[in-house]
């Protein structure tokens, strides 16, 4: 096979797959979630942690608040930040895809079990088989 064909074969195998509808919403979704996450790590850092250090006792805020031993500092209330920014992040989704996106799915799949209603011809095959039926019968 020619190089230039193989390289050419590749690239359009690749742009249908690049192209496809799904891999393009995909991509939209990442780029979407990343702006979500840190809009959430702002809110949980600028807002959140700084209100709840101010309704707790002592002078320092959560940035400082860290376990000392043996000379070595854990900071754990930067760890309860990232907690706080789970938390909220995992409530986000819960609420779009369990509510959301199945309330949506739910409504599709009962429009797809609802049957279509019967088309002019069937209605029509549908009289005449009555029609013989109650001639049968008399």
């Amino acid at each position: 096979m020619d190089p230039k064909k193989k390289v050419s074969a590749i690239f359009d195998e690749f742009k249908n797959f690049a192209l496809k509808g799904n891999v393009v919403d995909l991509a939209i979704g990442v780029i979407i979630g990343a702006a979500f996450g840190k809009i959430v790590d702002s809110l949980v850092k600028h807002l959140i942690m700084p209100a709840i250090s101010v309704l707790l006792p002592g002078e320092q805020g959560y940035l400082a608040w860290k376990w000392v031993i043996n000379g070595k500092e854990i900071p754990y209330g930067l760890f309860i930040g990232e907690i706080v920014n789970f938390l909220i992040i995992a409530v986000a989704l819960y609420i779009f895809i369990v509510k959301f996106l199945g309330m949506i799915m739910k409504t599709k799949k009962e429009e797809a079990a609802a049957p279509p209603p019967p088309t002019k011809d069937q209605q029509l095959l549908a009289e005449i088989r009555d029609l013989l039926k109650a001639r049968q019968g008399a």
